[in-house]
């Protein structure tokens, strides 16, 4: 099956989908924490705090957040959840050296470590995680399919998987200002505050 975020790319080059959303996050990861509590308003606090809460009576013990990025959500994981280890995976180094500087200083190094994963291609046995996370990711796969096949092979039997996205309000009035938000503010403030627009051009446009 395909779907249309997977034909949504951050640039117009050569490049796969995968190479420059790898590139795009790069970029952006210095500022990438300050600009997405700032556009969200600082809701996406609390969403993440509501999706995690959700794996509170499982008890995972292994944890793998996919699309990890900065850490956010892996890092509330390991405080909400207390889980003897956790994976975060992302293409983006520069994402993740954010990652791990805030594990280390909010002294969950141990708990917590990151890998560079293409998401559609883990190197992770099967069955090697008692739950899987990711949050604000899928739109960012070029092949939707085969990563969620990925992530069936690496979740135990009896797993779960959380899953947390950003989508368009579907009704009159909030779905006409947030597209004037998403298609003029989000970009603007993007390009000010990292120096890539495109970036924030793209995030919204795999909302919709």
């Amino acid at each position: 099956m395909t779907y249309r975020q997977e034909q949504i790319k951050p640039y117009v080059s050569g490049e796969t989908k995968t190479a420059e959303v790898e590139r795009m996050f790069n970029g952006i990861a210095p500022s990438y924490d300050l600009l997405n509590h700032l556009l969200s308003f600082g809701i996406d606090r609390r969403w993440r705090r509501e999706a995690i809460a959700g794996l509170k009576r499982f008890q995972p013990k292994h944890l793998l957040d996919i699309a990890t990025g900065t850490g956010d959500f892996a890092l509330l994981a390991a405080k909400m959840l207390q889980p003897e280890s956790i994976v975060g995976a992302d293409l983006s180094e520069e994402m993740m050296k954010v990652a791990a500087q805030k594990a280390e200083k909010e002294g969950l190094a141990e708990v917590l470590h990151f890998e560079r994963q293409d998401c559609m291609s883990l190197t992770f046995p099967d069955k090697s995680f008692d739950a899987l996370t990711v949050a604000y990711g899928l739109r960012n796969y070029e092949d939707l399919d085969r990563g969620l096949k990925e992530m069936r092979r690496v979740l135990r039997p009896g797993g779960r998987l959380v899953a947390l996205e950003l989508t368009t309000p579907p009704r009159f009035p909030m779905k006409q200002l947030f597209a004037i938000y998403s298609r003029f503010l989000m970009p603007l403030l993007g390009r000010l505050i990292s120096g890539d627009g495109k970036a924030y051009a793209y995030l919204p446009a795999t909302m919709e």
